[in-house]
């Protein structure tokens, strides 16, 4: 991803849960806050719930592309995470694409296309 890296420090994630916006859809929750920098920095958390290491991957691996393919259209300098919910586990992967450029859209995040 060009313009994105990696949330992976715990307290990074405990910030954005506590101060940023959040929005939920029917597969996805998004956290979001502003970092003060050009660039966008994405979490994604699957809970154990959601089934054995297998699934929660694949799980991560469509949020990811889903994701790395709307980037292009994303404002820069937020940290952004993206929570897996239970039913993401027995979807495809354009039900999650859907569910989270929707909850982008709803926080703000794309912007509009000419």
């Amino acid at each position: 991803m060009v313009f994105t890296e990696s949330l992976k420090e715990n307290y990074q994630f405990k910030r954005l849960y506590r101060r940023g916006k959040s929005e939920a859809g029917l597969y996805v929750a998004v956290y979001c806050l502003r970092n003060g920098m050009n660039i966008n920095r994405l979490g994604i958390t699957t809970g154990g719930k959601l089934g054995k290491a297998v699934v929660r991957n694949r799980i991560r691996r469509r949020i990811k592309e889903a994701y790395r393919l709307s980037e292009e259209r994303m404002r820069r300098g937020y940290d952004i995470v993206v929570v897996a919910r239970n039913r993401s586990a027995t979807t495809d992967y354009h039900h999650i694409e859907s569910d989270l450029l929707y909850c982008l859209q709803k926080l703000g995040l794309l912007c509009e296309m000419k």
